[in-house]
């Protein structure tokens, strides 16, 4: 029955095309991690996997995530639309008694390539992929929509038909392996010592101007830092994995993060450190050696994937095949980040090659306004007591913790990399601000994005009923219990006084 499936679904794709005939497909997806690798210029780690990947294949300067928190990026990701065209724009939305519901025509690619003959399958690290399992385990998902399980028929390639294309996402913990607390981070640094025989030197670390240069900071990036090489490690056993099964040379490997690194201005947030992430693409056909510095979006991997299969790309798909003969470069990219959790935000952003123009549409709340999963870091922790103690630099206390943020901000990336000069108000800048003010209006009118108005109370609500209820699972503490609940409280008070 399942042999007629597949002559079925080689039909479908075209009537000379034998399913067993195209190639793999895998992707690599790393939670948290900016591009850190020496194959970018990082030069305090190696990282021989990854670098020996984009040997093979094309390395991306320039690839952005077009969300910078986890479950809307990856929503965007696996159905190859921008999360605010389909709903999924508010993280870990749509888990509680209000579900979210695709668009008509919108479909993840895992079901879109399983019609198509493909076995799909998706894990989580090298280590959780067997040969034998007494359970099925999946990777990570993290879809804010409603989906069906079957759209993966297992964890591993292992149990396709003979000769059957297989796709499989492997999902990798990446900079989350660092944990969150001091203690957390001394540990990692000793199992850095242990595996490669040295952690990274924290006096070594050159942390990025806004980040004061204090004692947890470095320790951290130093920690950071070593679950890159972690990371490349994985990337070496996948490789070995598709050496063994004899795939490796029709397998198409897409290597990407879900973000950039949790800090301040990282995960949650539209600066280049939240959105910009590392990309590789080897494959049979993929230009060895190659460096590609057009712009490209994290969706565009959608199209390129479904493109590879043979199979049509839907008519709704905002992604493009950025591998194409005939692909027309972007000339810029977009993101937009919502509520995270209990915390509300509504931030829009374009990038050219150039310039970097954000909206934020709740000036009135300051740019670290309370989080409860970032607030229990270390690093924030101590970010907060330097502030508290006036230990910060002017910098460093007008980037972190002014009280409001400019609804506006523009910054020249070419002389500015670490935007932190806003030039939108500065005269012999207005022609670019009015410029990519009109690039960003016509991407929100042209896409539909959701999110121009602020959350129902409804869905709001409903969202906050799940987070409280899940606070009263044992293993969670009292105080951070009580964290969630009065930032919670302060939303609603916040969204009364119309912040």
């Amino acid at each position: 029955m399942k042999r007629l499936f597949l002559t079925l679904a080689a039909l479908i794709v075209g009537a000379t095309t034998n399913a067993q005939d195209r190639p793999n497909i895998v992707w690599i997806i790393v939670d948290d991690m900016s591009a850190d690798f020496s194959c970018y210029g990082e030069t305090l780690i190696e990282t021989p996997a990854v670098d020996g990947l984009a040997k093979r294949g094309t390395l991306f300067t320039n690839a952005y995530v077009t969300a910078p928190v986890c479950s809307t990026c990856r929503s965007a990701l696996i159905t190859g639309m921008y999360q605010t065209s389909i709903g999924a724009h508010h993280h870990r939305s749509g888990q509680g008694s209000i579900k979210i519901h695709l668009p008509e025509g919108v479909r993840p690619i895992p079901a879109i390539l399983q019609e198509a003959g493909y076995h799909t399958s998706i894990s989580g690290s090298p280590n959780t992929f067997e040969k034998k399992f007494k359970q099925k385990r999946f990777g990570k998902t993290d879809y804010n929509f409603e989906w069906d399980q079957a759209i993966y028929d297992d964890n591993t390639w292992r149990t396709r038909e003979d000769g059957q294309p297989f796709f499989h996402q492997f999902q990798l913990s990446g900079g989350k392996k660092r944990g969150q607390s001091q203690i957390t981070i001394e540990r990692l640094a000793q199992q850095a010592e242990l595996e490669f025989g040295s952690r990274t030197k924290a006096t070594d670390v050159v942390l990025p101007p806004y980040y004061p240069d204090a004692p947890v900071q470095r320790h951290d990036w130093a920690a950071y830092l070593d679950t890159v090489r972690f990371t490349d490690q994985e990337v070496a056993q996948i490789l070995q994995l598709l050496k063994e099964d004899q795939v490796l040379e029709n397998t198409f490997i897409v290597f990407m993060t879900d973000h950039g690194i949790s800090h301040a201005r990282g995960k949650q947030f539209n600066y280049d450190e939240g959105l910009h992430v590392p990309l590789v693409i080897a494959g049979p056909t993929v230009e060895s050696g190659s460096v590609r510095d057009d712009l490209v979006e994290h969706i565009d991997l959608a199209a390129l994937s479904l493109c590879l299969a043979e199979v049509p790309l839907p008519a709704s798909m905002q992604a493009q095949d950025i591998l194409a003969s005939n692909y027309q470069a972007r000339e810029a990219v977009f993101a937009a980040r919502d509520r995270c959790d209990e915390t509300e935000d509504r931030i829009r952003s374009v990038r050219t090659q150039r310039f970097k123009y954000i909206r934020n549409g709740m000036p009135k709340r300051p740019h670290l306004q309370p989080c409860a999963y970032k607030d229990s870091k270390a690093i924030y922790e101590e970010l907060r007591a330097l502030h508290q103690a006036g230990r910060l630099k002017k910098l460093q206390e007008r980037i972190l913790f002014s009280p409001e943020r400019s609804p506006e901000e523009l910054y020249d990336l070419q002389k500015d990399p670490f935007e932190l000069d806003n030039l939108a108000k500065k005269p012999g800048h207005q022609k670019t601000l009015l410029a990519m003010r009109k690039r960003l209006d016509d991407w929100i009118l042209e896409t539909g994005d959701m999110g121009q108005q602020r959350e129902s109370e409804e869905q709001f609500n409903a969202s906050m009923e799940l987070y409280e209820e899940n606070l009263n699972r044992p293993h969670i503490a009292p105080a951070h219990r009580q964290v969630v609940l009065d930032n919670i409280k302060l939303m609603r008070q916040w969204r009364e006084e119309g912040k």
